[in-house]
């Protein structure tokens, strides 16, 4: 079954507690990424998670009330930015991350805002998949692929 098909998906807003899943999420999903471009170096990952964590909106995604991942995005005037999305290996290609696109897509949409984000350049399976859910590419740095869905 594709969670993507049942309606048991939430995005419930973080609490304190939730901040070491958040950054686990994203060490099991992302560090072999970060690994190919930087190196992962545990306490300056730590450092950054808490800084981010603190700054910016963060969700936990659910599915029938078992947390699955994490989510950081920030409306801004101009647009909404997806900064964070990472999926517990176990529950990814299961149309969650494709859910929760399509809900700030919609939403976005609603405000007549285009939603941007940016995908590192080693990880070609997230820049298919953003694809796929109708962004294109607007830009890149040294690292990253700059991406925008317009409303």
């Amino acid at each position: 079954m594709r969670y993507e098909d049942i309606n048991n998906l939430r995005l419930r807003k973080v609490t304190a507690d939730d901040s070491e899943f958040a950054y686990q999420t994203k060490k099991t999903a992302f560090r072999e990424y970060v690994e190919k471009v930087w190196g992962w170096d545990e306490d300056e990952q730590r450092q950054l998670h808490e800084r981010r964590f603190a700054s910016q909106d963060f969700y936990v995604i659910q599915v029938s009330g078992i947390d699955v991942g994490i989510l950081a995005i920030v409306w801004q005037t101009d647009c909404v930015k997806v900064n964070q999305m990472f999926i517990v290996p176990e529950y990814q290609s299961k149309g969650i991350g494709a859910a929760c696109i399509r809900h700030i897509i919609e939403d976005a949409a609603v405000s007549k805002l285009p939603v941007h984000l940016q995908v590192l350049k080693v990880n070609s399976r997230a820049v298919v998949f953003y694809q796929r859910m109708g962004f294109r590419s607007t830009g890149e740095s040294d690292t990253h692929v700059l991406m925008e869905r317009l409303p």
